[in-house]
C-alpha cells in the first residue's frame, strides 16, 4: 500500500486583491494515549471527524481522501501569525477555547508529535514537513519564524513572486522533491499578487505484514450504490485480523496491520447505515475501536484501489467555523508588520494506492477465543460496497481518512 500525500498548500496575498483491553500483545503496541495536541481538544469539539463530515456533505456519492495532521498542522501554524477574532476563529475551528494555556499545549504537542513521526523506523517510511516560500520584499516578524522553526520544524526559503513562473517552478520542484516524484505540479495559478506560500506535506510508503497473493485477485463487483454495480479487481486473503463487530454503530472494522507500527482501518457499514455511520464518528469511538479489538481469522476480501482527493479548503472550512483568514478582515499582523494580507486559497491534494504488495512478518501470536470448540471455516467479510479507511499510526495518529465510493 502506498500513499502519498503534500498537502497543505496556503497562498497569503494582500487583501486588496481579494475501550475493552486489547486480546493480542501486538494490538497493546498498536495503542496508547493520544497526543498532547489531541487531548488539547475539549470533548465536543472534533476536528478530524467535523472535517471529513464537511468534505462529505460537499461532495455527496464521491470518494473522500484527506489527511487531518496535513490540515491541523497548516492551520495551527497559520494561529501563530494569527491575531483577535482571526485566531480564535482557527483555535475553536480546531477544538480548542482561545486561552494562553491551551493554545502553547496545542504546539507543544504538535512539536512533539513531529518530532516523534520524524523518527527513523523500521517496516514504513513516513517524512512529513512544512516550508514558507516569502517574497523577499516582506518582512516577516522574527518571533513567527522562530517559531515556526522550533515548534513545526519548518524550513524557511525566499521566493520572487514578482515572477509568479519561477516562483512557481520552485515550489513544485520542493514539492516533487519531498514526495518522490509522485507531486510533480501542486501549483497551477500562481500569480504576482501572491507574497508568500505555505506548504506542509507528507509522504507513506507501508507494505503489509501479511501480503496478499496476487493470484487470488479476481474481478467481482462492487455496489456503489443498488442501482450502479462496476466490477473492480478484489484481493482475496485468509489471515488473522483484528477485528470487531459495533454493533451500535452497525459496522464492521477490519484493522490490517502494516509492518512497524502502523494500521489501516477498514470500517464496512451494514447496507444503508452509511450517514449514521458518518454522523456518529469520534475520536473517542476510534478509542474504543483499538480498546474491543479481537484477533481472529478471517477470509478477507478487499478491492485494489487508487483514489485521489483535491480540495480548496478555503470554501470548507468556513463550515467549521473558520472563515475570516480568507476575507478582507483577517488580522495576520503576527505574521508581519505588512498586515493587509489575507489567506486567498488553501489547497489540499492527497492519494492513495492499495494493492497486494507486502512481506509477510512473523506468525501472528494472538490466540483466538472464540474458537473454543471444533475448527469452522473462518468468517467472511467482503469490502464489496462503499467503505471508510483510516491509516493510523502508533494506535493513535490518524494520518489519513477516507471513504472509497467507488473504487
Amino acid at each position: 500500500m502506498q500513499l502519498f500525500l503534500p498537502l497543505c498548500l496556503l497562498l497569503l496575498s494582500p487583501q486588496a486583491a481579494t475501550f475493552r483491553r486489547p486480546h493480542s500483545r501486538e494490538m497493546r503496541k498498536r495503542v496508547q494515549e493520544l497526543p498532547a495536541a489531541a487531548k488539547a481538544a475539549p470533548s465536543g469539539r472534533d476536528f478530524t471527524f467535523n472535517l471529513y463530515r464537511a468534505l462529505a456533505s460537499a461532495a455527496p456519492g464521491q470518494n473522500i481522501f484527506f489527511s487531518p495532521l496535513s490540515i491541523s498542522t497548516s492551520l495551527a501554524m497559520l494561529s501563530l501569525g494569527a491575531r483577535s477574532s482571526t485566531k480564535t476563529q482557527i483555535l475553536e475551528g480546531l477544538g480548542l477555547k482561545p486561552q494562553e494555556d491551551e493554545e502553547e499545549q496545542l504546539h507543544r504537542g504538535f512539536r512533539q508529535l513531529l518530532q516523534e513521526l520524524g523518527q527513523p523506523r523500521d517496516g514504513f517510511q513516513l517524512s512529513l514537513g512544512s516550508a514558507l516560500f516569502t517574497h523577499p520584499v516582506v518582512h516577516i516578524g522574527d518571533a513567527f519564524l522562530s517559531a515556526l522553526k522550533t515548534q513545526y520544524l519548518a524550513d524557511v526559503f525566499p521566493a520572487n513572486f514578482k515572477d509568479p513562473a519561477g516562483a512557481q517552478k520552485q515550489i513544485n520542484d520542493y514539492v516533487a522533491k519531498q514526495t518522490q516524484g509522485k507531486i510533480v505540479d501542486l501549483i497551477k495559478n500562481l500569480d504576482s499578487n501572491e507574497i508568500m506560500v505555505m506548504v506542509n506535506y507528507i509522504f507513506f510508503k507501508g507494505k503489509w505484514e501479511t501480503s496478499f497473493d496476487p493470484k487470488s485477485t479476481k474481478e467481482q463487483d462492487f455496489h456503489v450504490t443498488r442501482k450502479k454495480v462496476v466490477r473492480v479487481p478484489m484481493m482475496n486473503g485468509e489471515d488473522e485480523y483484528y477485528y470487531l463487530l459495533d454493533r451500535n454503530l452497525s459496522c464492521r472494522v477490519v484493522g490490517v496491520p502494516y509492518q512497524g507500527n502502523a494500521t489501516a482501518l477498514f470500517v464496512l457499514p451494514s447496507e444503508g447505515k452509511m450517514a449514521q455511520l458518518e454522523n456518529r464518528l469520534s475520536e473517542e469511538t476510534l478509542r474504543k475501536w483499538f480498546k474491543m479489538f479481537t484477533k481472529r481469522e478471517l477470509e478477507l476480501y478487499l478491492p485494489k484501489f487508487s483514489i485521489e482527493g483535491s480540495y480548496q479548503l478555503e470554501k470548507v472550512l468556513p463550515r467549521l467555523g473558520i472563515s475570516e483568514v480568507f476575507t478582507s478582515h483577517a488580522d495576520l499582523s503576527g505574521i508581519s508588520n505588512y498586515s493587509n494580507i489575507q489567506v486567498s486559497e488553501m489547497v489540499h491534494d492527497a492519494v492513495v494506492e492499495v494493492d497486494e504488495s507486502g512481506t509477510k512478518a512473523a506468525a501472528a501470536t494472538g490466540v483466538v477465543f472464540m474458537f473454543r470448540s471444533a475448527r469452522l471455516s473462518p468468517p467472511r467479510v467482503v469490502f464489496n460496497r462503499p467503505f471508510l479507511l483510516l491509516i493510523i499510526e502508533n494506535g493513535k495518529n490518524v494520518i489519513f481518512l477516507g471513504k472509497v465510493t467507488q473504487p
